[in-house]
């Protein structure tokens, strides 16, 4: 009698803001735990707990590998919502890679955007000044180096107010509520 290995599970997450990017929740941060009910699953790849969006969950530990390690160059995709307005200065900045002080990224695709169509208001509400306008950008980068994207913005002068990564490679948070998971199709 041959024992047959489970099938591997992708989770498709939309990270809601205050919740870390591990089962067991710390200090004021929620763990996925309160989210997420399935045995086995890992986390592939990592969101801070101030930012939202697509959290990939796998049983699969070549897959997850597959999906988080910078030599694969998964492309990640960011919804960015940033203080000021950027022009084509700072957005060819961001094209070519930025400095960084552990050195160097690699070049991003960038765009400026509308808000995202059909966007959930943040809990807690993002701070706003009043006398300086916000806009949106879509950020593509294919590493993913601790508060990154946070970093890039802040390097060419417009700092990052919300943070939602809409998709990870093949994978998107398209049609999902924050908080709401769906299993996912390993093909994408």
């Amino acid at each position: 009698m041959h024992l047959v290995p489970p099938v591997p599970r992708l989770i498709c997450f939309n990270k809601p803001y205050g919740v870390l990017s591990q089962f067991t929740p710390e200090g004021r941060w929620r763990g996925l735990k309160d989210f997420i009910d399935v045995p086995g699953v890992y986390v592939a790849g990592r969101l801070d707990a101030d930012s939202e969006g697509l959290l990939l969950l796998t049983s699969d530990g070549k897959l997850q590998a597959r999906i988080s390690h910078p030599r694969h160059k998964m492309e990640k995709t960011y919804w960015v919502q940033v203080e000021g307005l950027p022009d084509e200065a700072a957005l060819a900045n961001l094209r070519r890679g930025v400095l960084l002080n552990d050195g160097p990224t690699r070049p991003a695709a960038v765009r400026s955007i509308a808000p995202p169509e059909g966007l959930w208001e943040r809990d807690p509400p993002v701070r706003y000044r009043q006398s300086i306008p916000t806009s949106w950008l879509e950020l593509v980068i294919t590493e993913g180096r601790n508060r990154q994207v946070r970093r890039m913005t802040a390097a060419v002068g417009f700092p990052t107010l919300r943070l939602i990564r809409s998709a990870v490679g093949p994978y998107a948070i398209e049609g999902l509520a924050p908080g709401a998971w769906r299993g996912c199709d390993i093909g994408g």
